[in-house]
């Protein structure tokens, strides 16, 4: 939490400098940027990772009448990419940003009966995302626009494990599918600056498929589905 604090306080000042500088200076900055075909750029983003989780039917039968709870924590993690977008009509463009992301989600498995306890499980990844997106920008007001941004995304999981075999008791690890997909929606705004655009952008992302690898485990045979949901709050910089 600290690390996505010390996030918000970058980001508010990298907003505050733009607007006065903008109301310093008087004119717009970079008036043609709209009329180029392609832009690119990179992005730093903080993200949230987490899992949703949907128990088996019937928990007693899979995993004991002492299992009673099955719940995820998120994590924090960063994102580093490339942005590229390209223009389709005055209002619209594609917009292409692969990433490497790193994150964690944990599982906690609650336990009661005769010993109450709690377990929990780090699943610490690597992603490479390929998400294509469509941005919808509002008209230019001064050095400022908002946008809405929309569309799907390809994962592919660098640290699964889906394939590990699980034989030492009390070191269990949760095994997924090390590819996923699912789609994506946020919003941002844009400051153009004389040099280059800068932006602030939050999107959501969530996960399609069912990334939990089945094993003879309590901890998979608890479980259902596990499908992935992300938070990523970015700036980006594009020329």
């Amino acid at each position: 939490m600290k690390l996505i604090r010390n996030f918000f306080i970058i980001a508010c000042f990298a907003l505050v400098v733009p607007v006065q500088a903008q109301q310093a200076r008087g004119p717009m900055n970079r008036p043609e940027y709209y009329g180029d075909k392609i832009h690119f750029g990179f992005f730093l983003g903080i993200n949230r990772t987490n899992f949703v989780i949907t128990p088996v039917n019937d928990l007693v039968a899979a995993a004991g009448d002492s299992l009673k709870t099955i719940l995820s924590a998120p994590s924090t993690g960063f994102n580093l990419g490339i942005v590229s977008e390209m223009r389709i009509v005055e209002y619209a463009t594609l917009r292409f940003t692969p990433d490497i992301a790193f994150g964690a989600r944990k599982i906690e498995y609650h336990f009661e009966g005769t010993d109450t306890f709690t377990v929990k499980k780090t699943v610490e990844s690597t992603f490479l995302d390929f998400p294509l997106n469509l941005k919808i920008r509002s008209k230019r007001l001064g050095n400022v626009a908002a946008y809405m941004i929309g569309g799907f995304k390809y994962t592919l999981d660098l640290a699964s494990q889906k394939d590990a075999r699980n034989t030492v008791p009390g070191q269990e690890v949760i095994k997924l599918n090390n590819q996923d997909f699912g789609y994506e929606a946020g919003a941002g705004i844009d400051f153009f600056l004389p040099y280059f655009k800068f932006g602030i952008e939050l999107k959501m992302a969530m996960g399609m498929r069912n990334l939990l690898v089945r094993d003879q485990t309590i901890y998979a045979q608890a479980l259902d589905r596990l499908n992935s949901k992300v938070f990523l709050i970015s700036l980006t910089f594009e020329g």
